[in-house]
């Protein structure tokens, strides 16, 4: 149990940090976005993709995983849906409900795999991206396209295209066909890839931190609480349940369970304030989510290496 505190305390101390220094104005409030895109294009991509070129796909239970992964994703999505008439809360604010029920905070993710999981755990969650980004996509999508207060309805054509330039699904993706073709990384760029991946955890956590809204969150009702237990209790739930259903090893299993643990992605509130979603309410889902997170996936950690 020490350990596993040891490894996870660092992260979320990182998002602490993040936070604090966005609200001591530590560093000009244009650092931040920078900050953001410098992860989200250059870094978490170099990460992912240099550990999938070089990772032992062949030894994964690839069927198993997905299996897994994305059946979490779809009964939490037809969950939220069930108990829709439940929630009694405007479509603009059940469309990011359905966000807050599926869409997972991948810097997190990856930052706790790396520490608890080591190389073959974050070889595992870069798998988990590949599958979840575009799923959770094209549903976040149709949901705001549907619920939210907007006119836009996107095609089917344009939203294969938005989600098929998600860099971080087009870093695993390229990263596997290198490992599968056999290419392997190139002596230079290799280890260029490899350091310049390992910025991307911290400036990610950070940013993370800085992002968080507290005044949001103390906006906070029982939808967003119902958000919360579902997201960090009832998916990893699930997740546990079908990886022991599909014979998952133990660290292929503790992967899946805290990846599918994860509180919400801040990109969430972009697609909420764009296509008329409720940006505030996403806002406290965000915010709520991290925050219990810090006590809720160490829990759930050392439940999944008791297993």
């Amino acid at each position: 149990m020490i350990a596993i505190l040891s490894a996870l305390l660092p992260t979320f101390a990182l998002i602490i940090l993040g936070y604090v220094l966005r609200q001591r104005r530590f560093l000009p409030d244009t650092f931040w976005p920078g900050a953001e895109k410098l992860t989200y294009f250059v870094t978490f991509p170099a990460l992912l993709f240099s550990n999938t070129a070089k990772a032992d796909l062949g030894s994964l239970p690839l069927l198993g995983i997905a299996g897994a992964m994305l059946g979490t994703i779809a009964i939490c999505t037809l969950l939220i849906l069930a108990i829709k008439p439940v929630l009694k809360v405007s479509p603009a604010a059940f469309s990011s409900l359905v966000q807050g029920a599926i869409r997972p905070n991948t810097y997190i993710g990856l930052a706790v795999a790396a520490t608890l999981l080591g190389t073959h755990g974050l070889t595992v969650t870069a798998l988990c991206v590949a599958l979840v980004v575009p799923t959770v996509n094209v549903i976040s999508v149709l949901a705001c396209a549907h619920w939210g207060d907007n006119d836009r309805k996107p095609g089917v054509l344009s939203l294969l295209r938005d989600v098929g330039k998600n860099p971080l699904l087009m870093a695993c993706v390229l990263g596997s066909l290198v490992n599968v073709i056999g290419v392997g990384l190139p002596p230079v760029i290799g280890p260029f890839l490899e350091v310049l991946g390992r910025a991307a955890l911290p400036i990610g956590l950070l940013a993370v931190g800085a992002g968080l809204d507290l005044t949001a969150a103390r906006q906070a009702g029982i939808p967003v609480g119902i958000s919360t237990i579902g997201k960090l209790a009832i998916s990893p739930a699930i997740a546990a349940g079908l990886c022991i259903a599909l014979g998952l090893p133990t660290t292929d299993m503790a992967a899946v369970v805290l990846y599918a643990a994860l509180p919400c992605s801040a990109s969430a509130y972009v697609l909420a304030r764009l296509m008329g979603g409720d940006a505030p309410m996403m806002a406290s889902i965000i915010t709520v989510h991290t925050l219990a997170a810090i006590a809720s996936m160490p829990i759930i950690a050392i439940l999944v290496h008791a297993v």
